[in-house]
């Protein structure tokens, strides 16, 4: 599967934005899709996942009630809702895939998209 992100932007803090992950390729519905950021200097950190169903999401405490994780298998897409942004939220976003179970670590996930960068300026 190969995975693509998009909708990354500048924006201040308190704004929105919302990211998607577009998949191409057989097969997405079989795999539990993730979102993870790393800002500069640092390591690259889970912020959301969800199962192949879209019934179970986990979150990262950092970003728990304000952002929220979905997907739409019929279109081959899983969304970050980002909310309430706030400067320390800066970073490239990526989104990754891999077969079931769910995992919160980089290294576990198979599939990659590029990264979007999200500025949230104060």
């Amino acid at each position: 599967v190969q995975l693509q992100a998009s909708g990354g932007g500048l924006v201040q803090a308190g704004e929105s934005l919302r990211l998607t992950c577009t998949a191409s390729g057989r097969g997405f519905i079989n795999y539990a899709v993730a979102w993870f950021r790393q800002a500069p200097g640092k390591e690259r950190e889970f912020v959301a996942s969800i199962t192949r169903n879209g019934i179970s999401t986990y979150y990262a405490d950092s970003v728990k009630g304000r952002f929220t994780i979905s997907r739409d298998n019929a279109k081959n897409t899983v969304n970050l809702q980002m909310n309430s942004l706030k400067p320390e939220d800066t970073a490239v976003y990526y989104c990754a895939a891999r077969s079931p179970p769910l995992r919160a670590t980089a290294l576990d996930y198979n599939y990659w998209g590029q990264g979007t960068q999200v500025t949230v300026s104060s």
